[in-house]
């Protein structure tokens, strides 16, 4: 993986566009740490999908089951009448 300073990259960002389609994901340094990666949209997205576990998976799977599971928020109870 190439290794772009900031400033580089800015300035050439065309040939650094087109080194990430042709070479795959390059890295971009800022005062000489790594700060981002500028890797093909395709790739992105399939990196995106494999990180997400769809619901059978955390279900069935070994780990354990934290859901995020958001309030629902305005739910009000309403009165019932049993005497029917």
């Amino acid at each position: 993986m190439k290794h772009w300073p900031v400033q580089d990259a800015k300035a050439r960002f065309s040939e650094l566009l087109r080194a990430s389609l042709s070479e795959g994901p390059q890295m971009v340094t800022l005062r000489g740490q790594e700060a981002a990666v500028l890797v093909p949209a395709e790739e992105w997205r399939r990196l995106q999908q494999a990180s997400k576990p769809t619901l059978k998976d955390v279900l069935l799977g070994d780990g354990p089951r934290d859901l995020d599971i958001p309030e629902r928020r305005g739910f009000k109870l309403r009165p019932v009448d049993l005497d029917d």
